[in-house]
């Protein structure tokens, strides 16, 4: 756990949610978007996801 929880404002796909959880926990980002996916199927990541695009500020210029 190395900085704090915020967007990047590049490496990012969509809106920076997953390269954000990535670089705070340390985990690569491929296998947090690939969390995002499975959950997708399930039907909760989508959910999930949005909620932490409105939560996670993105990082200043």
């Amino acid at each position: 756990m190395s900085t704090a929880l915020e967007r990047p404002r590049n490496g990012k796909i969509i809106a920076g949610v997953c390269a954000a959880l990535s670089a705070r926990f340390g985990i690569p980002k491929f296998l947090v978007r690939l969390g995002f996916v499975i959950f997708g199927i399930v039907g909760i990541g989508e959910l999930v996801y949005v909620a932490l695009w409105i939560m996670i500020p993105k990082a200043p210029a």
